[in-house]
């Protein structure tokens, strides 16, 4: 048995099921086994350089010939090339973490792709359905790295109740990683659920084994939301540098911020001024300080430093409170397969209590 809905049909995927743009953690080895195994994959592009973009974009393709999407930066300075490059490689699904322009919007649907940005109110989903977007993700302040204070459970009917009667689907986010939480956000109006934390805890997630270990002994009181890390309200596990950083001062933050995002601009080849164009566009989008915006562009490396070299006590490792609660490492297909049927169960006793 299947469960087909909005999403499915519009994206033409076997399962209501993605997998998250997670930074350093969507690679094509995780996007295309998702892929195969019927979900929906996203590669994460905002730790890449376009060329490393278009080199896993080839890799997904040349291991499935199924849907799959990029996640893009809607304020980085280069995100119309990342789109046209999209478009020349036929990526069905174009991601955004912020509301991308009405002209992105405009010219991914004149190409024939899915635009899906992820949206963190009510008003925001009906300002992107307004200039075109395809569906939206939600999600709630259960959810890792970025996230708002609203949890799932009450920012998913919100957003339901504004889109209603457009026809947009709602693909929910925040908390979810197994078949109840599916079959409750299909009960809430959903069209699917988004996860991330639940497919980086898997065996094709190229995380290190000591991380994700890290990750699997954290309690369901094991992360916390900082703005220590970049500025912004960031979910993260408590590790030593998170410590470090809530009980320090902000003036050594700040240097060591510096000092970071002078090493990604030398890793990933930006110029700076591509890098002030990019802090410019999230000053304008979030109303942020000169310091905030610096200290934003230190993410990446201390996303890098925990989930791609290991060091989790000297990086940062991005964590829905899932972690919490997770205690295997599947692959992606028993994952998406052992959700899906336990939301058809739920959703079967579910129905039979209906006289």
């Amino acid at each position: 048995m299947r469960i087909h809905t909005e999403l499915t049909r519009l994206v033409g995927i076997e399962h209501p099921v993605v997998q998250t743009g997670m930074g350093w953690v969507a690679g094509a080895r995780l996007v295309s086994a998702t892929a195969n195994a019927g979900g929906l994959g996203i590669l994460a592009s905002a730790t890449m350089t376009i060329d490393e973009l278009a080199t896993a974009i080839a890799k997904v393709k040349a291991a499935t010939d199924r849907p799959f999407g990029v996640n893009i930066r809607a304020d980085a300075a280069d995100a119309p090339d990342r789109v046209e490059l999209m478009i020349r490689e036929g990526v069905k699904v174009a991601s955004f973490a912020l509301a991308p322009k009405p002209e992105l919007i405009a010219r991914l649907k004149e190409a024939g792709a899915v635009v899906v940005p992820s949206v963190g109110a009510a008003k925001h989903a009906r300002k992107v359905a307004a200039w075109g977007a395809d569906a939206v993700i939600v999600q709630g302040g259960e959810g890792g790295g970025h996230t708002g204070p609203v949890a799932t459970t009450l920012l998913l009917p919100s957003v339901l109740d504004v889109l209603e009667g457009t026809g947009i689907p709602v693909v929910a986010a925040g908390g979810f990683f197994d078949g109840r939480g599916l079959a409750a956000a299909l009960s809430y109006g959903a069209s699917g659920v988004a996860m991330g934390t639940r497919f980086l805890l898997t065996k094709e997630s190229t995380v290190p084994a000591e991380v994700k270990q890290r990750y699997l002994q954290a309690g369901l009181d094991g992360t916390v939301v900082s703005t220590r890390v970049d500025g912004i309200p960031h979910r993260v596990l408590r590790t030593g540098l998170v410590e470090k950083l809530e009980s320090g001062s902000p003036v050594r933050g700040f240097t060591a911020a510096v000092l970071n995002a002078a090493k990604f601009k030398k890793m990933s080849g930006m110029s700076w001024s591509s890098m002030i164009g990019d802090g410019l566009a999230m000053r304008r989008g979030k109303d942020l300080s000169w310091s905030q915006v610096i200290m934003a562009a230190n993410t990446p490396m201390l996303l890098k430093a925990g989930l791609v070299d290991g060091q989790t006590d000297a990086g940062v490792l991005a964590s829905g409170q899932v972690a919490g609660i997770i205690d295997d490492l599947p692959s992606c297909a028993q994952l998406i397969e052992g959700i899906v049927s336990e939301a058809i169960k739920h959703l079967q006793a579910a129905n039979s209590l209906i006289d």
